[in-house]
């Protein structure tokens, strides 16, 4: 597998177990876990875009690449 294909579905792993690891939204979310919550999904975002920027630096690449690899 291309390396930057790993690395984008690594990314894209931590994003997503980010969110299904969010506090349910009631009386009872303590403002700590909210807080170490929202710096990992912070965290893994700006990876997110870094990656993207130096990776696909032109859009419209992206969509070309995503075409290639869900086709």
């Amino acid at each position: 597998m291309d390396k930057n294909l790993e690395k984008c579905l690594e990314i894209i792993r931590n994003l997503v177990s980010d969110v299904q690891g969010a506090p349910y939204p009631g009386d009872e979310v303590k403002p700590e876990l909210y807080s170490i919550w929202y710096e990992h999904c912070q965290r893994d975002a700006v990876d997110a875009f870094e990656f993207l920027d130096e990776n696909y630096p032109d859009k419209t690449d992206i969509g070309k690449t995503l075409d290639k690899i869900f086709k």
